[in-house]
């Protein structure tokens, strides 16, 4: 039986049809604005999304997982936030989050866009123009604030929680502070997003991300009252 599909559902799943019959991310000059989450992604190569190599100006859509090679980083523009994804990460687009699984991002936002790592969310403080940096290899979560506070909070399971540490899963890192945390500490054991190219190399989680830089660790701790901070690790 044959289905004919009208041309304009084609860019509403952010999916159009290559040339061996199978779906690869749609390639546009201009962001789809009717889509809310979607943004554009600009790359010279190197750079795959949902396990397809994408060129300049892909459109990229909320649930999209990206893959960026060694020496290739990847520009993200959203409706009111841009994000640097660095070369040798991974990270899935969700709406008003990125999802970071392993390497490192910088956000430029005026929207309170969040970047999310496990159970790890960093969120601008202010509604306002707001830098930062988000990397994690090797379990470890670094978060530096270049303009502006952000806030770094875990998601936890009260019925998990002793009265003591219940009010503790959160902090704040100031601007031109750069914080550290211990992943597996605050969430336990990481899922990892299952990389969707053949493309890509785990072996870049110990080799560290190319332009990030090197982010001291110090240590944030809200502690006080018989409360445990929100990481007990030293730097």
């Amino acid at each position: 039986m044959l289905v004919v599909v009208p041309v304009s559902l084609l860019g509403q799943t952010g999916l159009g049809q290559t040339g061996q019959g199978q779906t690869g991310p749609v390639q546009t000059g201009q962001a789809q604005t009717g889509s809310a989450g979607a943004g554009i992604l600009h790359t010279q190569g190197g750079v795959w999304v949902n396990g397809y190599e994408a060129k300049d100006s892909s459109a990229v859509f909320p649930g999209d997982l990206v893959e960026t090679k060694p020496g290739s980083p990847a520009d993200l523009t959203l409706d009111g936030a841009t994000v640097l994804i660095q070369p040798e990460s991974v990270a899935r687009l969700q709406n008003n989050v990125l999802e970071l699984d392993h390497g490192s991002v910088s956000v430029g936002t005026s929207r309170s866009f969040k970047v999310k790592v496990n159970c790890v969310t960093v969120t601008p403080v202010v509604n306002e123009w707001t830098q930062y940096e988000v990397t994690n290899l090797n379990g470890n979560i670094q978060v530096a604030a270049r303009k502006n506070d952000v806030n770094v909070e875990r998601e936890i399971d009260r019925r998990k929680l002793s009265p003591a540490t219940e009010a503790s899963h959160g902090a704040t890192v100031h601007e031109g502070e750069q914080k550290s945390f211990d992943e597996s500490e605050l969430c336990g054991a990481p899922a990892r997003i299952k990389a969707a190219s053949q493309g890509v190399s785990p072996k870049w989680i110990a080799a560290g991300v190319g332009g990030a830089g090197i982010i001291a660790c110090v240590l944030l701790c809200r502690g006080g009252g018989g409360k445990t901070p929100i990481s007990a690790s030293a730097p």
